[in-house]
């Protein structure tokens, strides 16, 4: 872990604290830090999929298990007694 001293301004420090929950200055930074980073990964995944070009033909029957489940009855289904 790398020290430094850097000014903050003390207003977005605590808006960050309130925010992001954490109870000290260097939790605040770090979580912070790690926040950001987190998100600018986010971004770049999802632009690399979103420029992939996807074939979604025939994905209904592919996620389907032998035909798929009728859940027209799965309320009914659920309510009954089970038997041993």
């Amino acid at each position: 872990m790398t020290r430094i001293t850097i000014d903050v301004n003390d207003e977005w420090l605590e808006a960050a604290r309130d925010i992001l929950g954490t109870e000290t200055k260097v939790a605040t930074v770090n979580e912070a830090l790690r926040s950001f980073a987190v998100r600018k990964q986010a971004k770049e995944i999802v632009a690399a999929l979103d420029s992939a070009d996807m074939d979604y033909s025939g994905s209904v029957e592919a996620w389907r298990f032998g035909g798929g489940r009728d859940l027209a009855r799965v309320i009914e289904d659920a309510q009954q007694p089970r038997s041993a």
